[in-house]
Parts: structure tokens; sequence; C-alpha cells
């Protein structure tokens, strides 16, 4: 029962797996040209998990390391697995602490997607969740393998766009997050404030500045969670 809600939950990522090996792909193009080791990388996949974040660390990955700007940015740009693990409480219904903490570690937003649309057709276990992880992580490990063994041979980036990626990547996430004018503040202090912290202050602080101000706003509007007046409760 266990090995069968796994393997399903398996199979049914194979196809998003795809697109994530070619996504970790340019990550391990990125670290190579940092000079960030195949077994750090490794450790970083494998202790992180976390695709957006892992791409953050990497652009801050610059010595002497600014260990505790790369982890407050990590912590904010990983804040929304709050969200995440609160709408998994269904499928973790009974579930010990140590088990949920174990599991929700290898949850991506892909498997978390697949998993909730299965949840939606009926009942669905944590196991399945759980293969869909393995998946996941097979695809990211390998991928960002590929691509840093790429990258150790490419000795100018620049020259086929490569040291444009980061840029590109996170334009092209900001586009698919855009839900519509309710995220227009929010995107416009974090913004703001980003440039302002890059103006005034060294290193990357601007980042988890931005993040911060950005996820403040909503409390700021909204600090009892209810919604706007002329709005609708769900």
């Amino acid at each position: 029962m266990v090995f069968t809600a796994m393997r399903k939950g398996f199979a049914a990522n194979l196809p998003v797996a795809v697109s994530v090996l070619a996504y970790g792909s340019i990550l391990g193009v990125l670290a190579a040209q940092k000079g960030i080791t195949w077994l750090d990388l490794l450790v970083m996949n494998l202790s992180v998990f976390a695709g957006a974040a892992q791409f953050v660390m990497v652009d801050m990955w610059t010595p002497p390391l600014p260990v505790l700007e790369i982890t407050l940015a990590v912590l904010a740009i990983n804040i929304r697995y709050v969200l995440i693990a609160a709408s998994l409480q269904p499928i973790f219904h009974g579930s010990s602490r140590l088990r949920k903490c174990l599991m929700m570690h290898l949850v991506a937003d892909e498997n978390w997607a697949i998993t909730m649309a299965e949840y939606r057709k009926g009942p669905v276990s944590t196991y399945f969740l759980f293969g869909g992880g393995l998946c996941i992580l097979f695809a990211w490990c390998s991928g960002t393998l590929a691509g840093h063994r790429l990258g150790a041979v490419v000795q100018k980036p620049e020259a086929y766009g490569l040291d444009f990626v980061f840029v590109a990547i996170f334009t092209g996430l900001l586009t698919s997050l855009w839900r519509g004018k309710k995220d227009l503040a929010p995107w416009l202090v974090a913004a703001g404030s980003a440039m302002l912290a890059n103006w005034m202050l060294p290193g990357k602080w601007y980042i988890v500045i931005g993040g911060i101000a950005g996820g403040l706003v909503p409390l700021i509007h909204h600090p009892t969670g209810k919604p706007a007046a002329g709005g609708r409760s769900s």
C-alpha cells in the first residue's frame, strides 16, 4: 500500500520533473561559475531543496560568505511554505509531528500542486506526496549535476547569455505569480524598499528588506484577516 502510493505519486510528477531537470541545469551552470563544488551543491539540494531560494543563494555566493544575509533571504523567499503546509493539513491529519516534518522537507511547488489536484478527486495518501517529492528531488539533483558539468567547461558564460539567466528566471516567476491589482501595492513597496536598501546598504540586504516590506503590506491592510470593504469572504 505504501509503495503503491509512492509509485503513483512518483509517476504523477514525471511530466513536471522534465521542466525541473531543465531548471536545475541552469542552477548548476551558475553554481559552477561561482566556484561552488558539486558536493556543496548536492548538500544545498538536500538541505534546502527550494529552487528560487537556491538561485538567490548562488547569486549571493561571494567570499566572504554573507551567511546571515543568505539565511534571512532564504527565509523570506520560503515563507510561502507556511501557507503550503496549512493547505496540506487535511492530508496530514492524524500524522505524527516527526512524520510531518520529514515529509514536508520534500514538498516542492510541483508535487504540492499535483497532490492537491489529486486530493480534489478523492482521498490521497501522504505517501503519494512523498513519492512525488522523491521524483522532483531526483530530477533537481540530476539537472544541477548536468548543469554543473556544463558550467565547468564554459569559460565565458556572458558569451552565451548565461549571465542574464538569473534575471530572466525571476522575471518569468514574477509574471506567473501576478494575480491582478491586489498585488500592485505589495509589489511596489517591495521594489521600492529593495531599491532604497540597495542604494543605502552594502551587500544583498535589499533582497531581505524588499521581501519583508512587501510581505507586511497585506498584514497592515487587513491585520485581522478580514476582506476589504466591498470584497468577498471565502
